[in-house]
């Protein structure tokens, strides 16, 4: 019982890294997942023999399936998006009279309180 765990934890988690756009890939995995399924439906079938003939065919049938399959990579942007790398925006120099800083008063316009 621990050992299918650990083997199903460690199939779970190479399944991961993968590559979906990889043909070979997607053919070992196709493969794979046709033979387990020919061979768990030729059991219940035929039996032993049932179950290697199932094999043998799932495993043919999942990996052209999988190869047949492969999607395309994306393309980067995807067509009628704007280049990820924006152009530097234009500088716009700070409004007149205010001695060249955002926020600063222009000169002159601090005038100190009337003393009480």
């Amino acid at each position: 019982m621990t050992g299918g765990a650990v083997g199903l934890a460690l199939i779970l988690g190479l399944s991961a890294c993968t590559n979906p756009y990889d043909p070979a890939q997607r053919t070992i995995g196709g493969g794979l997942l046709g033979a387990a399924t020919g061979a768990a439906i030729g059991a219940a079938a035929g039996g032993g023999r049932g179950a290697a003939l199932g094999a043998a065919i799932g495993g043919g049938v999942g990996a052209l399936t999988g190869a047949a399959t492969t999607p395309p990579p994306p393309g980067y942007p995807p067509p009628g998006y704007p280049p990820q790398a924006y152009p530097p925006q234009a500088y716009y120099p700070p409004p007149p009279g205010y001695g060249g800083a955002y926020g600063a008063p222009p000169p002159g316009a601090y005038v100190p309180a009337p003393p009480y």
